[in-house]
């Protein structure tokens, strides 16, 4: 059977990351977390990328979880466990940190490490035949203190708590309420990419400047200097300029991102 693999296409300013091994539920190996760390690096080296849209392959699923049948060669030994994790905290890490705006369009099953991945986004549509769950305590499996936070970061302590301690499977509506998706709508994928070039038309600067405070601020940085010169790049720039001229000529912008 085929390897999952990760795809990376990029139309104008708006990338698109398609998780695709449909046969399996998108289940992510160790490859594919590699792969998948290596598809953010490179959206963050392409400047002319404003917004990307994250997704997994098919109807089906968004990401199903870990590969379980790799488990016995890639996750059957303390270090072979940490190396596993390491990859996996490096790509969400890409994902949360990376230098443009994030959203993943959910379709299907998001369980697991597949649940982990999603909340490393800046924003989570799903459609309505969607599916949540923490199954960890159904497994067995230990889940470290950054992985944890992330989840409590999204949901708050309640909420994470009755994910962790029930591993339930939540539907769409649920997992609206919840805080794990902003909306559930009908075409994930067309909202999703719609709401990309939306992004992508307003000043890149700015969208860049706001995330860089937003992760700051979530990890809790105390050296906030890289966001006060992201903040004071805006102000200096040709963007500015044209977003001033284009409001008082009661035009749209172009922004060209300088």
């Amino acid at each position: 059977m085929t390897a999952g693999r990760i795809d990376l296409v990029v139309e104008g300013h708006v990338a698109q990351i398609t998780i695709d091994d449909a046969a399996r539920h998108n289940a992510m190996s160790l490859a594919m977390w590699t792969d998948l760390l290596q598809a953010f690096e490179a959206v963050d080296q392409r400047p002319e990328v404003r917004v990307c849209v994250l997704r997994g392959a098919g109807e089906k699923s968004f990401v199903s979880g870990a590969n379980i049948s790799e488990f016995e060669t890639q996750r059957n030994s303390a270090d072979s466990v940490a190396h596993y994790n390491h990859m996996v905290k490096r790509a969400q890490q890409a994902i949360f940190r990376c230098r443009v705006p994030v959203i993943a369009a959910i379709s299907g099953i998001c369980y697991g490490g597949g649940l982990g991945l999603a909340l490393s986004c800046d924003m989570r549509y799903a459609a309505p035949h969607s599916r949540f769950r923490m199954p960890a305590a159904r497994m067995g499996l230990g889940y470290d203190c950054e992985n944890m936070k992330s989840i409590l970061n999204n949901l708050g302590p309640q909420a994470t708590a009755e994910a962790f301690y029930t591993a339930k499977v939540y539907d769409a509506p649920s997992a609206q309420a919840m805080g794990m998706v902003l909306a559930v709508v009908d075409d994930v994928l067309a909202h999703c990419t719609a709401l990309a070039h939306e992004i992508a038309a307003n000043a890149p600067l700015t969208i860049q400047a706001a995330k860089k405070t937003l992760v700051a601020l979530a990890e809790d940085e105390k050296d906030m200097t890289s966001v006060k010169t992201a903040i004071d790049a805006c102000f200096k720039s040709n963007d500015y300029a044209e977003g001033r001229l284009a409001f008082a000529q009661k035009r749209p912008p172009h922004f060209t991102g300088h």
